[in-house]
């Protein structure tokens, strides 16, 4: 009879017969193999018409649900592809679509024990309000100071992989939100230290620009449903404008801008350097620790962009649309918190930023919903995941060049209200990078609808 069982991360198999998905480890004297594995072996043996005694789930108990979630068509066909793969999957819908339903109705029809993985602490509240309002279930939470495990448990991706010896084997469902994240170097451990046959990604943006999202399809599994944003609009997510307005820097802002991104290309040209990707750009960044010439010119272009990004006559235009649009809820959105703060002091608006406390935010985004605040400014903070209450104005004051940026951006205009028309404004400096960063995003997001 062969043995298995869960041991810190992996599976050992013990006895008289191997598997293709291990290898032999003489120190225990036995077959070690990745947790996600762990159905491919119980297949394998079957098939072999091999016994095992089985001691790897160590599960939470089952409880009741009592679900009210009703999709959309979109919603149903995502959820009826990933059924049809084997309940694995990746699941790319524009924010505002809801993607957290179709997670939580396949929460309901497996009634298996889930594990929710979720970027932020903040995502952690939302996923557990939602659990309890559409499965009628107290969620588990792990993080934030909290350990508890329930038939539902919600944790960031940090918890997932501190703990992933003693959880690896507690969930047979997990729900990456935000799936992107798992590709990162750290986090792709947790889909291999988990047993969970089962597994859906969420994600409004699925490739990454250093293509680690590969690595997904054997963790997660392919993309099994696709749509973009012009699909849905109209019907399901509101319709929207784009509209650029450029503006010119002040003398002195152009002298300092030229002077500094002299510094930059003089260096990439002494040292005949060509920045054709993202990936190229990675590279020249890890130069710069050992190269003070390479840092010298990258300050400089940091130097530069910030001159772009936080030029006066953007606040000028910034405040002809706040009067313009001073009956509408509006949402600005910058690249750096130092020009979030002087926005906010300049306009005496509510700001956002990473460094806000969780109950502020919590206190902010509420009076944002009400109305009680019709503005609220904002770094890269609320780009991800975070449920934002409706607006319809956006307001672009810098960013990357990131199709994932635009696409979460946009996606907090989109949540559907009668004749609402939703307003995505960027407002970019003449003559600068953002000219080119502006045009990459737009294009990419034109090209995936």
């Amino acid at each position: 009879m062969l043995r298995l069982w869960f041991d810190k991360g992996t599976l050992l198999l013990k006895g008289e017969a191997g598997t293709p998905y291990g290898k032999w480890d003489p120190r225990v004297g036995c077959y070690r193999i990745k947790a996600y594995h762990y159905q491919d072996v119980l297949d394998y043996l079957a098939e072999s018409k091999l016994q095992v005694e089985d001691d790897v789930p160590m599960l939470p108990p089952l409880e009741q649900l009592k679900s009210n979630v009703e999709l959309r068509d979109y919603q149903n066909e995502a959820l009826n592809n990933w059924r049809k793969a084997h309940n694995r999957g990746v699941l790319v819908l524009p924010t505002a679509a809801g993607k957290t339903f179709i997670a939580l109705k396949a929460i309901q029809q497996l009634k298996v024990q889930t594990l929710i993985v979720v970027p932020t602490l903040d995502l952690i509240d939302q996923w557990k309000k939602r659990v309890k309002e559409c499965l009628n279930l107290e969620a588990g939470v792990v993080g934030g100071g909290e350990n508890t495990l329930r038939m539902v448990t919600v944790t960031t991706y940090d918890s997932a992989y501190i703990h992933a010896e003693q959880l690896g084997n507690k969930f047979m469902l997990i729900v990456f939100d935000e799936v992107h994240h798992l590709a990162s170097t750290g986090y792709i451990q947790i889909a291999e230290m988990y047993t969970a046959p089962y597994r859906i990604g969420l994600t409004a943006t699925y490739e990454r620009s250093d293509q680690r999202h590969s690595l997904l399809s054997q963790l997660v599994g392919d993309p099994v449903y696709s749509v973009g944003v012009e699909e849905l609009t109209g019907e399901h997510l509101s319709p929207y404008t784009y509209e650029k307005i450029s503006v010119e820097l002040t003398p002195q802002e152009q002298q300092t801008y030229e002077s500094q991104m002299n510094i930059f290309r003089s260096f990439l040209q002494q040292r005949r350097i060509t920045l054709r990707s993202a990936a190229d750009f990675q590279k020249f960044i890890m130069t710069t620790g050992r190269d003070p010439k390479a840092r010298e010119a990258l300050l400089a272009r940091n130097k530069a962009v910030k001159v772009a990004v936080n030029s006066e006559a953007k606040l000028t235009v910034l405040a002809q649309q706040l009067e313009t649009y001073r009956k509408e809820k509006i949402l600005i959105f910058t690249l750096h918190n130092d020009l979030v703060y002087r926005i906010s002091l300049r306009f005496l608006v509510p700001a956002i930023t990473h460094q806000t406390p969780r109950d502020e935010r919590r206190e902010i985004l509420a009076n944002f919903g009400n109305g009680k605040y019709p503005v609220v400014v904002t770094s890269q903070v609320l780009d991800e995941g975070v449920d934002v209450p409706d607006a319809s104005v956006g307001l672009v004051l810098g960013g990357t060049g990131s199709n994932r940026e635009y696409v979460q951006r946009l996606g907090r205009l989109l949540r559907k209200k009668e004749d609402k028309l939703a307003r995505l404004i960027e407002i970019i400096s003449k003559e600068t990078m953002e000219v080119g960063t502006s045009r990459r995003r737009h294009q990419k997001i034109r090209g995936a609808a």
